[in-house]
């Protein structure tokens, strides 16, 4: 069996600096487990985390955005259960048999659920504008420069559903193009999706930054299994929830 190798792409946009950084998922024990366990306030953590993975967009003057495992984990609730959604108990009470029932339901987001954005890197200022990413512009057919598609996390949730973490970035010759995907699947109970989108065009001195929650029971889905299962289809199905839209504004040079 061939060992993993670690990747480490990069690309150059103008000032810009892109590094699609991949490597294996964190060993289930030893000290690089307990570091990055220990940087949490959560009693457990997914299935599989890919700590090392890391998507950063630095520009030459300092500042820039990035996103991570670590930090999309610190933006769950590690205090409350938050699925308590309408059918919730029926949902238990049908999986009784279960030999994992006992560890699902704790004193925190079991689902791992997360409304993480990027981090912030250096001076960049971040405020509320009514402008939004131009959907119809990222649907042309401009070359694409550099692609990369980014793991975070996945959890099955003690076979009771799904939670993916993931980040990609497309670069062309005129913007680049970010998205981050949290997608949750709680059997019988929820669908929702988390989509934090970054666009930056040539000559502007800002990235716009959309979050948008999209989210279902899921007596109120219609769809094929092999929908459901697809964050990359359920999306479109979803009914919106929540939006809001940012400028990350440089700093003056």
């Amino acid at each position: 069996m061939s060992k993993f190798q670690s990747t480490n792409e990069e690309c150059r946009f103008g000032p810009w600096h892109i590094t699609a950084a991949k490597s294996h998922i964190l060993p289930s024990e030893g000290p690089d487990r307990k570091q990055f366990e220990s940087q949490l306030d959560l009693p457990h953590v997914p299935e599989m985390i890919f700590a090392k993975n890391c998507l950063r967009i630095s520009h030459e003057g300092g500042f820039g955005v990035e996103f991570t495992a670590l930090d999309a984990l610190k933006r769950v609730n590690s205090e409350k259960e938050l699925i308590q959604v309408a059918g919730a108990q029926e949902w238990k009470a049908a999986r009784a048999d279960c030999e994992h029932i006992d560890n699902i339901i704790h004193p925190f987001d079991w689902t791992f659920a997360t409304d993480y954005s990027g981090t912030l890197l250096g001076n960049i200022a971040c405020e509320p504008t009514d402008l939004h990413i131009d959907i119809e512009r990222l649907k042309g057919k401009e070359k694409i420069e550099f692609y990369a598609d980014i793991p975070l996390f996945e959890d099955e949730l003690h076979d009771c559903g799904c939670s993916i973490s993931s980040v990609r970035i497309r670069v062309m010759p005129t913007y680049y193009f970010v998205l981050m995907r949290f997608y949750m699947r709680v059997d019988g109970v929820l669908v929702r999706v988390n989509d934090t989108r970054l666009y930056h065009e040539v000559g502007t001195n800002y990235i716009l930054r959309e979050f948008m929650t999209r989210e279902n029971k899921a007596e109120q889905l219609s769809v094929p299994t092999s929908v459901l299962i697809d964050p990359n289809e359920i999306v479109d199905h979803l009914t919106i929830q929540t939006t809001t839209a940012e400028k990350l504004v440089f700093p003056s040079t």
